[in-house]
């Protein structure tokens, strides 16, 4: 793409009021072009498999599929498309998660029409980058978390005890030993200050460390 060509960009948000808004706020930008809508996590990720568009303009809680879920899918489709997160809460945890994820920025819908359009110039334009527009709080949080974060193993434990799996079918669907298990499990405990296995899930599930197992 040279640069005279606009920036394509995919809109998936469930309002459709919205969507139609923020169609309207980057068509009046000549470089830009909004190539597609969607309304749904399947429907986003069929959009972005057929047109590979430059940025993704993603809500962070659509109808059909996990936001995380629906990141990694995208990024396999089109590893190019610089995903940015647009969403309601300020949440230290899931923008954790995301940006591991590999999503190029995160905007509180609250964000201004002009600051909108820089962003997703911004992420187009140096896509290692990260944009971010969240309440200085979340920063903070979001960094004093880093060493409450689960590792990968601790992650898979919490969600199998969230199973109701004891501690012995966790070892055995990990093909680790009962006492590793229990090691992550007080790991888990002095991370999330948990007095419980129930505790440390309802902890989990709040900070978005593990899904919800509705």
């Amino acid at each position: 793409m040279t640069q005279s060509e606009p920036i394509r960009v995919v809109v998936d948000d469930d309002h459709t009021l919205l969507r139609e808004g923020i169609r309207e706020i980057l068509e009046m930008n000549e470089d830009i072009l909004v190539e597609d809508e969607a309304g749904t996590s399947p429907d986003g990720i069929a959009a972005v498999a057929m047109h590979r568009p430059d940025v993704v303009l993603l809500d962070v809680e659509l109808p059909g599929g996990e936001v995380t879920d629906t990141v990694e899918q995208m990024r396999k489709l089109a590893p190019r498309t610089q995903i940015t997160i647009l969403s309601m809460y300020d949440a230290p945890q899931l923008l954790r998660r995301l940006i591991d994820g590999g999503i190029r920025g995160y905007l509180l819908k609250s964000v201004g029409r002009q600051d909108l359009v820089v962003a997703i110039r911004s992420v187009y334009a140096n896509p290692g980058n990260i944009v971010l527009s969240v309440s200085q709080e979340s920063l903070t949080q979001m960094h004093t978390a880093e060493e409450s974060r689960l590792s990968r193993r601790e992650q898979e434990i919490l969600e199998l005890v969230a199973q109701a799996l004891s501690n012995g079918q966790v070892a055995t669907r990990l093909g680790v030993t009962e006492a590793t298990v229990k090691r992550h499990l007080r790991n888990i405990f002095v991370k999330f200050d948990a007095v419980s296995r129930i505790d440390a899930v309802n902890k989990g599930i709040k900070s978005s460390a593990i899904r919800s197992r509705r």
